[in-house]
């Protein structure tokens, strides 16, 4: 897997990466991320993928990186709890 493009944006950390056929657009925020698979013959080229990422997939993305967040806290309070 390669890095072809890193997207710029003050939250999160944007790269697309290129795999078996595919593009990878991975969003980081912090210990989380998120990853979407898109089949290059989908494309013109990279730049389609900067199109596709507007501020309501954004927005949508950091509602997931709550979600789960939220999720981890719990199961790492598992641990806790069962010491």
């Amino acid at each position: 897997m390669r890095i072809v493009k890193e997207i710029p944006h003050e939250r999160y950390r944007i790269q697309v990466h290129n795999y078996n056929g595919k593009y990878i657009l991975k969003i980081e925020l912090g210990q989380y991320e998120q990853s979407y698979k898109i089949n290059e013959l989908d494309l013109t080229d990279t730049n389609d993928i900067d199109k596709m990422i507007s501020d309501e997939f954004l927005e949508n993305c950091l509602g997931r990186f709550l979600t789960m967040r939220k999720d981890w806290e719990k199961a790492f309070n598992l641990l806790s709890d069962n010491k």
